[in-house]
């Protein structure tokens, strides 16, 4: 059984933990490695190896840190088909999409690779008499990164690229689930010419998580993942005096319209609800069907989800793989049960899917309820599966009256060729990133990510100026330099520009 280890210092660590979690393989069922499980030692050893990396690394010419940043920009594109596989191997999810989510994490090591431009600081010239003012901004120390499953390469992407390019050095929590990934990115770098100890990785649970929020020398904490988890991180992490960004969960909405291109619709909201399985914190799982268009969206949708091709993630066929774990699998289940029982219309049941030659794997299909209510716990918690819900409405206001009233603030959109009912859709609806006829709007790069409400705890959002500003600090100079012979006198009231 192969032992998954840390990267610690440049190289693998094996720690001082006996205790080890499975790995499965979502497609199978089968346990096919094993990740060793961080001590509170371990995660030390991996904060001091930082430590002392941010010593010199933080020292280094933007060039310096350019020109590393366009070297992993090529390892991974280099090695894009290698690490999908191992995405699709742990994760499940099919080559293609795994290949997207890489695609998508390069983004923001090339928003890095100009990060000479991004932190480019302001000066102004004789603020007062033979005075000066400029500013520029400096990196924090060690950052450290807490990230989910179900983008085991994008989402640590959008922390320490940044974090690293900024003169920061970085400790990795990845997902115990997938943790394969999070290795190969460490080798990548360490192949870029990234000194050792700038770029660390610690498995683990819970333990190794406390252990980052309470570590003297983490001076930031980046989180993706559920809300109760990014509540619980933004307050320790915050008490022990740290800058934290922390991102939850969601429940998206989409909302069509009845002058809608309904094919144009119903194809996106397939796309959007079970792509990755549904295991997206942007993947809609509500349709929102206004007055007329209920009735040929949901026809339309029951087409489009029986005709997806579920199958294992290395399947060429493949246009969805299983969801995680077992439990995840029996999640999934549970609230199609419970939304038929509190009544719903089951259009597509995805239940008892079975992939030949995978008869042990966690397939749930793709699965749509119909005539869905905001009472309903289908509609109330975050599934992360194939399971889209519809509920129906009269009209665009009562819409955005629907969607304001849920917890959640991450993602939305609207599928209309109306400006006006978009304009009005845009600023009244409270969700911090919006699609216009587009499903999941992830904003690239340069733009930040983030939502509103329970979707976000702390004012930051991720990657993007605002990832730059999360990791580094503001420093103001104000600079006069007199003659060597001049002379003033004293003067104690408060200095002004005059």
């Amino acid at each position: 059984m192969q032992i998954i280890e840390h990267w610690i210092g440049g190289k693998p660590a094996s720690g001082g933990s006996d205790r080890l979690a499975p790995v499965w393989n979502p497609a199978t069922g089968e346990e096919q490695a094993q990740v060793r499980l961080a001590t509170v030692s371990d995660v030390d050893t991996a904060v001091q190896s930082a430590k002392a990396a941010f010593a010199s690394w933080g020292q280094q010419s933007l060039s310096n840190r350019s020109r590393v940043m366009f070297r992993l920009r090529d390892l991974v594109e280099r090695h894009e088909l290698e690490l999908a596989k191992i995405i699709a191997a742990e994760h499940g999810k099919v080559i293609d999409d795994a290949r997207g989510e890489i695609v998508r994490g390069r983004e923001v090591i090339e928003f890095a690779c100009g990060i000479t431009s991004a932190l480019k600081g302001g000066f102004s010239n004789d603020v007062s008499r033979g005075v000066d003012s400029y500013d520029f901004r400096q990196p924090l120390g060690v950052c450290a990164g807490i990230t989910p499953f179900n983008f085991p390469v994008m989402v640590p992407m959008w922390m320490h690229p940044i974090a690293i390019a900024t003169g920061n050095t970085f400790v990795l929590k990845p997902s115990e689930r997938d943790p394969s990934a999070s290795l190969f990115i460490a080798q990548l770098y360490a192949d870029a010419g990234l000194p050792d100890g700038v770029f660390n990785v610690v498995n683990g649970d819970k333990t190794a998580v406390d252990a980052l929020l309470d570590h003297e020398d983490v001076a930031a904490v980046s989180f993706v993942g559920s809300t109760p988890i990014a509540k619980y991180i933004h307050e320790r992490a915050t008490a022990n005096g740290k800058r934290v960004q922390a991102l939850g969960g969601a429940k998206n909405h989409a909302v069509v319209m009845p002058d809608a291109n309904m094919d144009w619709a119903a194809n996106q909201l397939a796309a959007a609800a079970f792509g990755s399985a549904g295991q997206r914190c942007m993947a809609i799982s509500v349709a929102v069907a206004v007055g007329d268009a209920a009735d040929e969206l949901v026809g339309l949708l029951k087409e489009k989800a029986e005709a997806i091709v579920v199958g294992a993630g290395d399947d060429p066929e493949a246009e969805m793989g299983p969801v995680v774990t077992k439990a995840s699998c029996e999640r999934v289940t549970g609230y199609i049960e419970s939304g038929v029982a509190q009544g719903a219309e089951p259009v597509v049941d995805g239940r008892g899917l079975q992939v030949e030659g995978h008869l042990g794997g966690f397939f749930v299909g793709p699965s749509v309820l119909d005539r869905v209510t905001p009472d309903m716990d289908v509609y109330k918690d975050e599934v992360f599966g194939p399971l889209l819900a519809v509920v129906r409405v009269d009209t665009l206001e009562a819409a955005i009256d629907l969607i304001n009233a849920n917890p959640y603030g991450n993602g939305t959109a609207i599928f209309t060729f109306d400006g006006g009912a978009v304009r009005t859709f845009e600023r009244d609806v409270n969700v911090g990133m919006v699609g216009v006829n587009v499903p999941i709007p992830v904003p690239t790069a340069h733009y930040s990510f983030g939502g509103w409400k329970d979707s976000l705890f702390g004012s930051s959002h991720i990657h993007g100026h605002e990832g730059v500003r999360f990791y580094t600090r503001a420093k103001v100079v104000t600079s006069r330099w007199p003659k060597h012979t001049e002379s003033q006198a004293a003067q104690l009231n408060f200095p002004t520009s005059s």
